[in-house]
């Protein structure tokens, strides 16, 4: 998981929140509220950390706070996050991220700068992703299914990726900072599941 910086909210979504009894049931912007949750998550799924588009085919639009149990919350853009399909259409014990989510309550934010979310997760050398806080460790598993196999494969081939340059390479810690620039050099699309070996190595940094 990584942390996302909010940007500014699309037009559309200001002016229909300023509509009398609006709700999100009836906002016909999601378009261009696609486009910016993409933008500001560089390509990232808030939770899993796939690579998403800004197409109502391939991404969900997530309510962090949900509509049902959160009513207020509905059209604040800072509850608003960009999911991937989390495993629709296929079997139920595959979804994860929004679609296994649904109503349920997520205790850390992705999105919310006092939730300081990448100072709450690690990965394990299995790919699983865990966090010292035990309420919200048990969340990832069952709240948003994010150890599942298909996903922890995927982080463990990242780990396992960035470990072997470690291990050829020996860098200095210059060296590391410019790794984690190629990684994220800051603007445009991250590839899938990069934050993990961004982690990995910001805590070689750290040590």
């Amino acid at each position: 998981m990584r942390a996302i910086t909010k940007g500014n909210e699309p037009a559309c979504l200001t002016q229909h929140r300023a509509t009398p009894n609006s709700n999100y049931g009836e906002y016909r912007g999601n378009p261009a509220l696609r486009t910016a949750l993409v933008a500001e998550q560089r390509g990232l799924c808030c939770y899993c950390m796939n690579a998403i588009t800004a197409d109502g085919q391939k991404m969900r639009i997530e309510h962090w706070q949900s509509q049902s149990g959160f009513a207020a919350q509905q059209l604040v853009y800072a509850n608003l996050l960009g999911a991937c399909k989390g495993g629709e259409g296929g079997s139920a014990n595959q979804y994860h991220c929004d679609k296994l989510k649904g109503d349920q309550v997520l205790k850390w934010n992705p999105a919310t700068p006092a939730h300081a979310i990448e100072s709450r997760i690690r990965y394990q050398n299995n790919g699983e992703i865990r966090s010292n806080d035990p309420q919200f460790d048990s969340e990832l598993d069952t709240v948003l299914g994010l150890n599942i196999s298909i996903l922890t494969n995927r982080r463990q081939g990242a780990l396992e990726a960035v470990l072997k340059w470690w291990q050829i390479k020996k860098p200095n810690k210059a060296q590391v900072r410019s790794q984690i620039a190629k990684y994220d050099n800051g603007v445009g699309t991250l590839e899938a599941f990069s934050p993990v070996a961004v982690w990995f190595l910001k805590r070689k940094l750290a040590a």
